[in-house]
């Protein structure tokens, strides 16, 4: 996370306990790891409400931010006009009657695999704003760029983070974006960010996990007698539990760095070349187009997910940015989004069936809105929150389904309205997770952890 507080500092409640200078100094030693760690655990001894039971299960979010077109992806429109049919055709996949745009060749011969929901909505055109209501359920704040409200991914880690001490319960690849940010359940609750990019080539390195030079887990072992010793001074003089807490998260933030498990779990290079080449790894399949999402980027992203959830990790929101196709849309969509997301995503669903993981991990690809059924005068379309669709397969989900419908324009919903709340919904119950708890905001107030929205059933039969 940026700019993140040592551990030392993270510990502001020892000073109450009049601990000498150079005892603070000793702690901070194990705060000169770099490990980004101890903020992400320190609010579990605030927090009294009962926890989930442990499910097994886990969720991918593959986040294409700027807005997905519905039409020239999952819901093409091969009778309208050209004006709202675009450039590209269709495709048959290998179930009856569910057709693709002719750019997602890969993905039509796994759609037994995968489903599609063809008629969410919701009012709002704006790329951060609507980041907040498809991540948290809730409209924005006066910021629409930073949380008021959780995202999914910190609620899960406020429930399901006392599951596992050696991995952290939510990841962000690489870093945050709008919306995915805890608000009130506090920087606890913050994904852990691999900060270190998949996209890059060359070895992968997350920077949370490397060692100051000259420190080894042989001499942080040294610093964890300090921690015991302050444990048993907490003992003596605490009453109110936060310094058992400060004593968890330590723990929890040590069980990480020095886990192999962790080690294992972040180590993209482990992989074999052909399974990183069959995800999207090799330069060359950069065909040169000049956009934003930035090749190889998505495949190891995506790549490095599924070693995440494999590990343990409930929740893994990968950044696939930047959808937003104003200009020139159909040659972006062309050279470069499509064919990548095609490979990398048609990969993804094949690896999880193949490794028995597919029923334990739903796996959701979506952007904060759809765009524009008429074509601009830019060869491009615009924002367009009033349908849009989704990928989502795993878990409970069967394969092969569409979900709702647009009209023959795909310009409004026509059969079985959704909403963001319904997909959040949908993720929530594959973790277990209770969406009419109340969590407490910052004006002391309760507010249910989903406003509304029910779990998309009818992909369940």
């Amino acid at each position: 996370m940026r700019n993140e507080p040592s551990l030392a500092r993270s510990c502001r409640e020892f000073q109450k306990l009049a601990l000498s200078r150079r005892g603070l100094l000793q702690l901070g030693a194990i705060g000169a790891t770099s490990l980004s760690l101890s903020n992400l655990l320190a609010s579990e001894a605030a927090s009294n409400t009962a926890r989930t039971k442990s499910s097994g299960k886990n969720v991918i979010l593959l986040w294409m931010r700027g807005g997905p077109s519905h039409i020239d992806m999952w819901d093409p429109k091969p009778d309208a006009p050209a004006e709202f049919r675009g450039e590209f055709g269709t495709i048959p996949t290998n179930v009856a009657g569910i057709q693709l745009t002719d750019m997602l060749p890969k993905s039509a011969r796994v759609m037994d695999k995968w489903s599609i929901i063809r008629s969410l909505h919701h009012d709002d055109a704006g790329h951060s704003t609507g980041d907040q209501i498809c991540f948290t359920g809730y409209g924005p704040g006066r910021n629409p760029d930073e949380n008021v409200h959780p995202s999914i991914g910190s609620v899960v880690s406020e429930q399901m983070s006392h599951q596992a001490r050696e991995l952290p319960s939510y990841v962000m690849i690489p870093r945050q974006v709008p919306g995915t940010g805890s608000g009130y359940l506090g920087v606890a609750h913050q994904p852990f960010e691999t900060g270190a990019d998949p996209a890059n080539l060359g070895p992968f390195k997350v920077q949370n996990f490397q060692l100051a030079e000259g420190l080894s887990i042989d001499r942080l072992g040294d610093r964890k007698q300090l921690l015991a010793g302050l444990d048993r001074l907490r003992s003596q003089v605490d009453a109110s539990g936060r310094m058992e807490g400060m004593s968890s998260f330590s723990q929890r933030a040590w069980d990480m760095i020095a886990s192999p498990a962790a080690q294992k779990a972040f180590d993209l290079d482990s992989e074999p070349a052909e399974l990183r080449e069959r995800y999207g790894f090799s330069p060359a399949f950069d065909p040169g187009a000049s956009n934003r999402c930035g090749a190889p980027a998505w495949s190891q992203r995506i790549l490095l997910a599924r070693r995440l959830v494999e590990a343990g990790v409930r929740l893994v929101t990968v950044d696939l940015r930047w959808w937003d196709t104003h200009v020139q849309g159909f040659d972006s969509l062309r050279r470069g989004f499509l064919p990548r997301f095609d490979q990398a995503y048609s990969a993804l669903i094949e690896d999880l069936d193949q490794r028995g993981l597919l029923e334990s991990t739903l796996v959701v690809a979506w952007g904060e809105f759809g765009r524009t059924p008429r074509v601009n005068n830019d060869a491009g379309r615009d924002h367009y929150p009033n349908v849009f669709s989704a990928a989502i397969a795993g878990g409970k989900v069967k394969g092969g389904r569409v979900l709702g419908a647009s009209d023959s324009k795909g310009a409004f919903p026509k059969d079985n309205p959704k909403s963001p709340q319904d997909v959040l919904a949908t993720m929530y119950d594959h973790l277990g997770i209770d969406t009419s708890k109340h969590y407490l905001n910052d004006a002391g107030r309760p507010i249910r952890t989903l406003p509304h929205g029910e779990p998309l059933k009818e992909l369940f039969v």
